[in-house]
């Protein structure tokens, strides 16, 4: 694709004018490290959850949909839609509590929660774990994202791609040590804008292209019928007797995966970014709203422009041996062949802001593991503000720079997905109690992650299980789940309990649900007890059902299915005011 001087010129204003951001909050963010982490926990709901999805919105997250539609339809997305029930359970049951917890990271909890050597071991060890290898292996797919892009439309080697992904890391890096979350949050905005508009641009050209939606629809259908599968390429619900998507594979996606399995941006009771946005809201009302926009905007309205996109390829290059080896391809394809030639550089800018979006969040995220978590817990302490401010600034560019490495090393983005998924299954449910019951302690969660590492690790290179196949995903999540939460429960109940001073100094802060915490509860007569287990519940399930309403009636609309589009909005909107009904009668006099 050849790139003019205008575009060029597009191309660098919009750099430029991302690193004014980052040099305009430059003296806000680093008055102190909570204010480069977590914006002085100041940030309103829109801002604080508009950064929640413009960080999802990786470079990457178009090409896997495509790889995902290409190979088994629109149903493929199952993969993720399924994470719907983690996401809005974080929004209803954990989000007040995260905000109340006051912490500046997730893994900070360990040493609030639980006590002694335990506590700071699993502190350390998660900081650890979580700011380098994990960290490393996500950043490593988003750069492999941007380095396929800059690949396929520049027609440069994989190692050149790469050092100009470098390039765009470094300016990132740059705004983020700059800035800290200020800048990543108000880039993020800006970012979202535009990559939004640049896919919904693509969508448009791309069935233009092809005829119109009619025609679209015609030769998908056509597809259809020549496929020796059941399987519809249009359907929303996978064919349940189809080889990539068996009985047994759906039902551990809906019914065990969301709770059990610990994946980066959908952890069960919240985590990770997300978490690190919540602490950044201005109270406990603003952490619930930006959660909620959040998974509204994640999984009901953003997904439909790169499907469409995804199926344009599937038509057009339904007969083509390179599609079919990587489908991955097939959008970065469609945006060379269907974009117009004076868009281009506006949409380079926007897979340049979707990449840096996501990149400055783990930058950021895993920054503040390594030095708060780590470094000023462990190893250097009782040190300024600024020299943490300073070590901060200096980790992430480390990160950017091994994060290069990795990249190096890997070759496919949505085998990286599936890994991660593997290696965080069965410690989902430990996550998810450890606010609910006084009685887990830190061993739970320390054997919880040893025994789901080990038997996973196991499962796939003993008994040579693979990730990969549905089926054998399905029996490593299984086993691993099975393994996971009877070696935790086992170790639980063998183990003393926190001691009582901290379970209700965690009580008092946290004020969690008082069913499970009634033997502490009752040593602190003055803290009123919270008895919103059933409104979370109804919250929960409203919000489930409405946001898979919202996205089956939107992509009905776009198919042509007006009338089936126009009922399921209407039953989201109706769960969507149960949600505003109750919270206005209810919910929102609870929260400080």
């Amino acid at each position: 694709m050849q790139l003019t001087l205008t575009d060029w010129l597009v191309i660098a204003a919009y750099f430029a004018f991302n690193l004014g951001v980052g040099l305009y909050f430059r003296k806000r963010a680093t008055k102190s490290v909570s204010d480069f982490f977590v914006g002085g926990r100041n940030v309103t709901w829109w801002l604080a959850g508009t950064s929640m999805v413009a960080t999802t919105f990786a470079a990457d997250t178009p090409l896997v949909v495509t790889g995902l539609v290409a190979k088994n339809g629109i149903a493929g997305n199952w993969i993720w839609w399924s994470m719907v029930f983690s996401g809005i359970l974080t929004v209803f049951f954990y989000a007040k509590l995260w905000r109340r917890a006051g912490v500046l990271t997730d893994v900070e909890f360990a040493e609030i929660r639980y006590s002694g050597k335990p506590a700071s071991f699993l502190r350390g060890f998660r900081a650890l774990y979580l700011g380098l290898p994990i960290n490393l292996i996500i950043m490593g797919w988003v750069n492999l994202a941007i380095v396929k892009i800059l690949m396929s439309v520049l027609g440069v080697t994989k190692v050149e791609a790469l050092g100009l992904a470098i390039l765009i890391m470094f300016i990132t890096a740059s705004i983020s040590t700059l800035s800290g979350l200020w800048g990543v949050l108000w880039t993020d905005l800006f970012q979202f804008v535009l990559k939004m508009t640049m896919v919904i641009l693509l969508a448009v050209f791309a069935v233009n292209a092809t005829g119109g939606m009619g025609s679209l629809m015609h030769q998908l259908h056509a597809i259809d019928q020549s496929r020796s599968s059941s399987d519809s390429i249009l359907s929303f619900v996978p064919d349940l007797n189809s080889v990539w998507m068996p009985m047994i594979t759906f039902f551990v996606f809906i019914a065990v995966n969301w709770w059990a399995s610990w994946y980066p941006g959908a952890e069960p009771g919240g985590g990770g970014y997300i978490a690190q946005r919540i602490f950044s809201a201005k109270n406990e009302k603003h952490s619930l709203l930006a959660t909620l926009w959040f998974n509204i905007a994640h999984y009901a309205l953003r997904p439909w422009p790169w499907i469409i996109v995804a199926l344009v390829a599937v038509v057009r290059y339904q007969h083509d041996a390179a599609f079919q080896a990587d489908p991955e391809s097939g959008y970065i394809r469609i945006l060379i062949s269907d974009l117009p030639s004076y868009l281009r550089g506006l949409m380079l800018a926007a897979f340049a802001a979707a990449y840096m979006s996501t990149i400055g969040t783990q930058l950021n995220w895993g920054a503040s593991y390594l030095v708060n978590d780590l470094y000023k817990r462990f190893i250097v302490r009782q040190k300024s503000d600024r020299h943490y401010v300073m070590t901060s600034q200096f980790v992430t560019m480390a990160l950017m720079l091994l994060s290069a490495v990795v990249t190096f090393y890997m070759d496919s983005i949505a085998s990286a997905w599936k890994f991660l998924m593997a290696l965080g299954a069965g410690t989902g449910l430990v996550y998810i109690l450890r606010w609910f019951w006084w009685r887990i302690n830190a061993w739970s969660e320390i054997s919880a992650m040893a025994a789901a590492f080990i038997t996973s690790l196991t499962l796939e290179f003993v008994f040579h299980l693979n990730e990969a196949e549905p089926r054998e995903f399905a029996y490593i999540l299984l086993i691993t789940v099975a393994i996971t939460t009877a070696v935790w429960l086992t170790v639980t109940y063998l183990t003393q309990p926190e001691p009582k001073e901290i379970l209700l100094s965690f009580y008092r802060k946290v004020r969690p649900n008082v069913t499970l915490w009634k033997p502490i509860a009752a040593l602190a007569p003055d803290i009123v007890p919270e008895k919103d287990g059933v409104f979370n519940i109804i919250n929960w399930l409203s919000g489930v059902a409405m946001i898979y309403a919202l996205l089956f009636g939107t992509g009905k609309l776009i198919l042509g299915e007006t009338a089936m589009g126009v009922v399921l909005w209407m039953i989201g909107l109706i769960f969507g005011s149960i949600i505003y009904y109750g919270m206005n009668k209810r919910g929102w006099k609870t929260l400080g």
